[in-house]
């Protein structure tokens, strides 16, 4: 893998579009959200396994104190997107890199919206039985499987292997991972070794709650100022302050550090990060 200039960027032989950049660690194809929806779309029912997965900034933190949980699954995506419109400012304005903005939620939207069909095959692991029937009343599926683990699961062996058994034996062409990172990552690597796995999985949080009405996403405003964390921190501060104040906000230092001292912004590799 070659580095640009910048050290922050490089090509993966099999993305045959646009080079695969590494930003503060991660690695983001930097497509837009047509564009990813585009790929994802082309593949066809009973594809072998692959994912997607929207790398934000609490990602970006995790990944820089050496979490591989986060960045295996970013390094062995199919396709690993930028969720965060921070993390795109960042790397525009101090790097001078463009990572377009695929966010989750709106590729969810963009595809149950637009493209996905009621004879479609969906699997979905995580969310309410109030989710499932809306999505059922909502886009008419009439093949959706859904299968949503105990709390806390991603600390057992046993109930992550019930998830990718669920998603083996329920085969679809698209499976929605919506139990938060990285206990989706968990997932979808653990599916890339089965070889009887088909379908395209996407890592994408709480997006099903936002399609399907159960959650309603920040106004417009906050997400033109990229503030959408701070919108969900004013509606929840007890459940939201930490995620974004402790494990997404130190995103601005770790940026800052490395463009400010000159050795590392020239050098910078994953292991260069603090």
């Amino acid at each position: 893998m070659s580095e640009d200039n910048h050290g922050i960027s490089g090509d993966i032989p099999e993305m045959k579009k646009r080079a695969r950049h590494w930003f503060l660690g991660v690695a983001f194809d930097p497509l837009t959200l047509t564009e990813a929806a585009a790929r994802i779309i082309a593949r066809q029912p009973g594809a072998p396994f692959a994912f997607v997965s929207t790398p934000n900034a609490q990602h970006v933190v995790a990944a820089s104190k050496g979490d591989r949980r986060y960045s295996r699954a970013h390094d062995t995506a199919w396709l690993a997107l930028n969720d965060s419109r921070v993390v795109g400012l960042l790397a525009r304005k101090l790097f001078g890199l463009d990572l377009p903005v695929a966010a989750g939620s709106d590729l969810t939207a963009y595809l149950f919206n637009g493209h996905i069909k009621p004879e479609d095959a969906i699997t979905v692991i995580g969310g309410t039985e109030e989710m499932e029937r809306r999505l059922r009343e909502i886009f008419g599926l009439r093949t959706l499987s859904h299968f949503n683990p105990p709390m806390g699961f991603y600390n057992d062996p046993a109930e992550i292997e019930r998830c990718v058994d669920f998603v083996v034996q329920h085969p679809a062409r698209y499976v929605f991972l919506a139990v938060g990172a990285p206990q989706s990552e968990m997932i979808a690597c653990r599916l890339l070794q089965r070889p009887d796995a088909v379908g395209t999985a996407l890592c994408v949080g709480s997006s099903i709650l936002f399609v399907t009405g159960i959650v309603q996403r920040a106004p417009a405003i906050f997400q033109r100022l990229h503030a959408e964390s701070i919108y969900r921190l004013m509606q929840n501060p007890r459940r939201h302050a930490r995620r974004v104040l402790i494990e997404s906000l130190p995103v601005l230092w770790i940026a800052l550090k490395i463009r400010l001292t000159p050795a590392r912004h020239r050098s910078h590799k994953r292991s260069d990060l603090p």
